[in-house]
């Protein structure tokens, strides 16, 4: 069955029942009117993003499921990246009508799975018809302590969460058929890219220890996004190659995988920065997190990367632009 035999008011209301059950106290009024109604705590946290068939993804090589939690879960990583909580979704949808319903049915058991995992309430959304898909998310949540791009300074070292480069390798694995591999080395790589996981409970835990300075989620590249926390901070930072986390998987799956790791994108960890006296705390997370320290800020605007000799170089800003990639 297709969209068009279903008609707006239909879809409506299966995601109504299929999304729209859970109640909570701080929603006053859910879907099913103009506008949801939600108590607003002290420190309101705000994020939007916006994924477009073939541009963003491409519908015959990602499963509607995991594009249903994906969409949610890439907003939840930018909550994680403020050290927030999330609490609200508001969920926009334009479709051809050519759309089967089946695709759309997992899409929302998708999203469902990591809206509960997350406990967001969905509490609204619209839904339209469209040449190609377009999927909105706007996500809020409260963070007491709120850790933002421009508190880096001069000393600060520089962590990342997780191994980088992952997802990129997923996507290539993707792009060239090779859905099934020889031995573990694939799947990881393409869990990596089609279901990303946001580091919700260390970005709450380095806001609310006050550990990080300064914070950002690896979304378009680790060069990309340490040079945002250098713009908006005004420093420079010095990267040491040899320290950038690659998971056995991507080594395995690339002779030269530093590139990948360096300009990928797609990563959803966390890379975030710490006053050299906050330190020792931070080691004690890494009992419970893979952080690695892999360089340092510096004064004025330069980004240079440091090889295993010392050598530094400029370091070259790569990775995902719209309108320029």
């Amino acid at each position: 069955m297709r969209l068009k035999d279903l008609g707006e008011r239909r879809i409506i209301t299966e995601i109504r029942r299929r999304l729209g059950g859970r109640r909570r106290k701080d929603v006053r009024l859910g879907m099913g009117d103009d506008a949801a109604v939600v108590r607003s705590p002290k420190n309101l946290v705000i994020t939007s993003d916006l994924l477009v068939e073939d541009y963003d993804f491409r519908k015959a090589l990602h499963p509607p499921r995991l594009l249903g939690r994906k969409s949610l879960n890439v907003n939840l990583s930018d909550i994680a990246a403020m050290g927030g909580r999330p609490l609200h979704a508001v969920l926009g949808l334009a479709l051809p009508r050519q759309t089967d319903w089946k695709w759309l049915s997992e899409f929302f058991r998708g999203f469902r799975e990591a809206s509960h995992r997350a406990r967001v309430v969905l509490v609204g959304g619209d839904f339209s018809e469209a040449r190609r898909i377009m999927i909105s998310v706007t996500v809020t949540g409260s963070a007491e302590t709120f850790v933002p791009r421009s508190r880096a300074r001069p000393g600060d070292f520089i962590y990342v969460s997780g191994s980088l480069g992952d997802a990129a390798a997923g996507l290539r694995l993707l792009k060239s058929g090779r859905r099934r591999g020889k031995g573990r080395a694939v799947s990881p790589l393409l869990k990596a890219f089609l279901d990303p996981a946001p580091r919700l409970e260390l970005g709450s835990l380095l806001a609310r220890k006050k550990l990080a300075s300064a914070m950002i989620d690896v979304s378009d590249g680790l060069t990309i996004d340490l040079t945002h926390i250098c713009e908006e901070s005004e420093v420079g930072a010095e990267v040491e190659l040899c320290r950038i986390p690659l998971s056995g998987a991507l080594r395995r799956f690339s002779k030269n995988p530093l590139p990948l790791a360096l300009n990928g994108g797609e990563d959803f960890e966390l890379l975030f920065t710490v006053r050299p006296g906050d330190v020792p705390r931070l080691r004690r997370l890494s009992r419970r997190f893979k952080i690695t320290a892999i360089g340092r800020i510096t004064a004025g605007n330069r980004i240079l990367a440091v090889d295993a000799a010392g050598r530094k170089k400029p370091l070259k800003i790569r990775g995902y632009e719209h309108f320029k990639s």
